[in-house]
């Protein structure tokens, strides 16, 4: 896991560079499989997953999770997309995503990304042995909140492995001190999903593409992290 989380850590960080104007998702999209791929025996762990078509999810605005790529999705200026990505190395998966702001943004649509990215920081503090899942989801919830921002409960994060969706579930809202007990060997990936507007969501056309129901712009960060004896590594990111 430790291997597959470097591999994605870098392929997000070379997705980062490539995020422009006039990109199109399926541009983006070609770019994370060729270099996931040339790492030997690393696999796009999203490609075929439920009958995923992308290697990627690429969700753009209102777009909340699970944006399918496209040749039609160009990308233009003050856009947000939230690039989402997973690698499998020897049957062992690992899951991050990151909001990128295309070219310029109105100051509020920055501090949105940046209070989104700050509840994941928050929240990887509380991973430690003995802790509690609902201490994640309190404290994506409270620093979201304390800006205006609202989570988005129907979208969670969860345990990862040998399979991409484990147990726990990880709500992005919570109580401290409820939940499952963390434990030393566990991994998680932790994800704030973040709307400006209300919370709910709606399911697109394609079927897989889940927006938010009011049109507001949603912003999604994602790590994976190992609970150790001492606290957390962060595998991906």
């Amino acid at each position: 896991m430790r291997h597959a989380g470097e591999v994605l850590t870098k392929t997000l960080d070379l997705l980062a560079k490539s995020v422009r104007i006039g990109v199109s998702t399926k541009e983006l999209d070609e770019i994370a499989e060729k270099f996931i791929c040339s790492h030997e025996g690393c696999t796009p762990g999203f490609k075929g997953y439920r009958g995923f078509q992308g290697s990627i999810c690429t969700s753009i605005n209102e777009e909340a999770v699970h944006g399918i790529p496209s040749s039609d999705r160009i990308l233009r200026n003050s856009d947000i997309v939230g690039i989402d990505c997973g690698v499998c190395y020897k049957g062992l998966h690992t899951d991050a995503c990151r909001t990128f702001i295309v070219g310029d943004a109105p100051y509020e649509v920055k501090q949105f990304v940046k209070t989104t990215k700050e509840a994941l920081r928050q929240a990887v503090k509380q991973v430690r042995p003995g802790g509690r899942i609902g201490d994640i989801s309190e404290t994506i919830q409270s620093t979201l909140e304390r800006f205006g921002y609202t989570p988005v409960i129907e979208c969670t994060g969860h345990g990862v492995g040998h399979d991409l969706h484990e147990a726990p579930e990880i709500l992005n809202a919570g109580k401290k001190g409820t939940g499952p007990v963390m434990k030393p060997g566990m991994a998680l990936a932790i994800e704030p999903i973040s709307s400006m507007g209300f919370g709910d969501i709606r399911k697109a056309k394609d079927q897989w593409t889940l927006c938010i129901a009011d049109g507001s712009l949603s912003a999604h960060f994602e790590e994976t992290v190992l609970v150790t004896e001492n606290g957390c590594e962060v595998l991906a990111k």
